[in-house]
C-alpha cells in the first residue's frame, strides 16, 4: 500500500487513505432513544485528536454514522449503529516518517502506514464512549478490500484447496478484478452520456496492463443501499465494473494499487471509496455461457458509441502494441 497518489487515464487518480468500518452497541441492554450522530462524531474526534501517540485530525464530513431508526424493531444482539472513518489527509505521516528516509525508499513508509492502521484498530476495537452518561461499545475493523494481504492469503487458500479458475501452467490463479461504487460518469464519454463507456473504461484499466475481458453495468442495487433510508432511489449513479487482465502479475499490481484508496476525478471536490475484490466465481466463463452471441466490439465506430450495458461481457482485442504502458515499478 503506497502513500502516493497514483495517476491513471482521465483524469482520475487513486489517492491513499484509511477505512476503518465502526460498529456502535449499547452498554445496556435498554435503549430508548436513537444515537446522536453528532455527538459520536465529536467523540471521535476527540479520541484521534488527544488519545494516541500521534495527533490525527478528521473533519466531521470523514465520518459516516448510520443510526438504527426503528429501536422497536431491534434485537438486543444488534447494533444502535454503523458507519465508516476515513483519514484521508496523510500529510502528518509522510512528514514525519521522511526524516531521513531516501526519497526513492517509499518500503518503508508504506509499512508504517499499515502499522498506523493496524495500531488504530487496536487502539479503537473496544473503545467505551461515554455520551452524557450513556455509554456505548465500539467495536472497529479493517474493511475487506482494504485488505490486500487478506485478499492474497484468501485466493491461495482457494486454489490451494479447490478446483476452479484458470490453470496457467498446471498452476491455479486469479486474473479478475471486481470493482463497485464508482460513479458512472467519471467512466462516461464526455458531452455525450452520463453511462459509463466499454472504450473509456478499457483506456483507464489499460494502465495496469493488457485487459482480456472487460464488462460494465450500472451497479443499482448499491445504490439502492446507499439511499434506502432516505428513499431517494438515483438509478444508473454507481457502475460496477469487472475486467480480467491477461497476466497475473498485472491482475496483482492493479489490486494491490486499488486497495486502501479512493478514486478521485481532476476537477472534483468528490472522493469515490469503492469496494474492490478478486473474483472466485469465473465470472466471464459463465457471462460467455450466457451471452455468447453479445459480444461488444473493441473499436466503436463514431456512429456506435459503446455505451456500457446493463450486462454484458467485452472481449479486448487490443495487442501489447497498442495498449498504455504500466506506471508503476514492478
Amino acid at each position: 500500500m503506497s502513500i502516493r497518489p497514483f495517476e491513471i487515464e482521465n483524469g482520475l487518480s487513486l489517492v491513499p487513505r484509511i477505512k476503518l468500518n465502526l460498529t456502535i452497541y449499547p452498554s445496556s441492554l435498554t435503549v430508548t432513544k436513537p444515537i446522536d450522530e453528532w455527538k459520536i462524531k465529536r467523540a471521535l474526534i476527540d479520541f484521534l485528536e488527544t488519545s494516541l501517540s500521534i495527533r490525527i485530525t478528521v473533519p466531521e464530513e470523514d465520518i459516516d454514522i448510520r443510526r438504527l431508526k426503528e429501536l422497536k424493531k431491534r434485537k438486543r444482539e444488534d447494533p444502535v449503529a454503523n458507519g465508516a472513518l476515513f483519514i484521508r489527509d496523510l500529510g502528518f505521516l509522510i512528514n514525519k516518517l521522511e526524516k531521513g528516509v531516501e526519497e526513492d525508499d517509499l518500503k518503508s513508509l508504506e509499512g508504517k502506514l499499515l502499522e498506523l492502521r493496524k495500531y488504530l484498530v487496536e487502539k479503537m476495537d473496544g473503545l467505551e464512549l461515554n455520551l452524557e452518561g450513556v455509554k456505548f461499545k465500539l467495536t472497529v475493523a479493517l474493511p475487506a478490500s482494504d485488505d490486500f494481504e487478506g485478499m492474497k492469503k484468501a485466493w491461495e487458500e482457494f486454489y490451494a484447496f479447490g478446483n476452479r479458475g484458470y490453470s496457467r501452467g498446471g498452476r491455479q490463479e486469479p486474473d479478475t478484478i471486481i470493482l463497485r461504487g464508482v460513479p458512472s460518469r467519471w467512466f462516461a464519454e464526455p458531452r455525450v452520456s452520463s453511462k459509463p463507456s466499454m472504450l473509456v473504461t478499457h483506456t483507464i484499466f489499460s494502465t495496469f496492463g493488457n485487459i482480456r475481458n472487460l464488462n460494465v453495468a450500472e451497479d443499482n442495487d448499491l445504490g439502492k443501499d446507499a439511499n434506502e433510508e432516505s428513499g431517494d432511489l438515483v438509478s444508473g449513479l454507481y457502475c460496477k465494473i469487472v475486467v480480467q487482465f491477461e497476466k497475473y502479475r498485472d491482475f496483482y499490481d492493479a489490486l494491490k494499487v486499488l486497495c486502501g484508496r479512493s478514486l478521485q476525478k481532476q476537477g472534483s471536490k468528490m472522493k469515490a471509496d469503492y469496494d474492490v475484490t478478486w473474483d472466485k466465481d469465473v465470472f466471464f466463463r459463465n457471462s460467455r455461457n450466457q451471452t455468447h452471441e453479445n459480444r461488444v466490439p473493441a473499436v466503436a465506430s463514431e456512429n456506435d458509441r459503446s455505451e456500457a450495458p446493463k450486462r454484458q461481457p467485452y472481449n479486448s482485442r487490443y495487442t501489447s502494441d497498442n495498449v498504455r504502458p504500466r506506471r508503476f515499478k514492478e
